[in-house]
C-alpha cells in the first residue's frame, strides 16, 4: 500500500479549549470551527475540502486527552510558505519554542517545535521553495 497522504487527521489535547483556540487562531491567522457534543469540545482547523485534506482538531475530553511537552506522537502542522512566520508568532500567544527553524534538507524543507498554550509538544513544517514553500 502506498498512502496519499500519511496523516488523515490529527487532535491535539487542550485542557481550556477556549485558550487553545485563541493561540492556534493567533499563530496561523485563522478562524476554527467549533464543533461540540456532550462531554467532548472540539475546534476543528479550517480546511479546503474536508473529503480530500487532511484535517485536525483540538480537543477536551475529560481524561481522554493529556497534554504533553515530552512525549506521545509529534504533530507536524503546515507552515508554507515559511516555518519561521509561524515562529514569530509563538511566544506572544503563550507558547514556548523548543527548537528554533531548522533544515531537514534541501528536499525536504525546514522544521521547528514548539510547546502550545495547553504544554503540548507540537511541530511545524514548510515545504522547499519552488515546491509551494518560501
Amino acid at each position: 500500500m502506498i498512502f496519499k497522504n500519511a496523516v488523515s487527521w490529527f487532535e491535539i489535547p487542550a485542557e481550556d479549549i477556549s485558550r487553545a483556540q485563541k493561540f492556534y487562531e493567533a499563530i496561523f491567522d485563522i478562524e476554527m470551527i467549533p464543533m461540540e457534543m456532550p462531554g467532548f469540545e472540539m475546534r476543528m482547523f479550517p480546511i479546503e475540502n474536508p473529503m480530500e485534506n487532511v484535517g485536525g482538531a483540538i480537543c477536551k475530553s475529560g481524561d481522554f486527552y493529556k497534554p504533553s511537552a515530552e512525549s506521545g506522537p509529534v504533530v507536524y502542522l503546515n507552515a508554507n510558505p515559511d516555518v519561521q512566520i509561524t515562529l514569530d508568532k509563538i511566544e506572544a500567544a503563550g507558547g514556548k519554542i523548543v527548537v528554533p527553524k531548522t533544515e531537514i534538507s534541501p528536499e525536504y524543507g525546514f522544521m521547528a517545535v514548539f510547546i502550545d498554550s495547553e504544554g503540548n509538544r507540537v511541530a511545524l513544517h514548510s515545504v522547499p521553495v519552488g515546491m509551494g514553500g518560501e
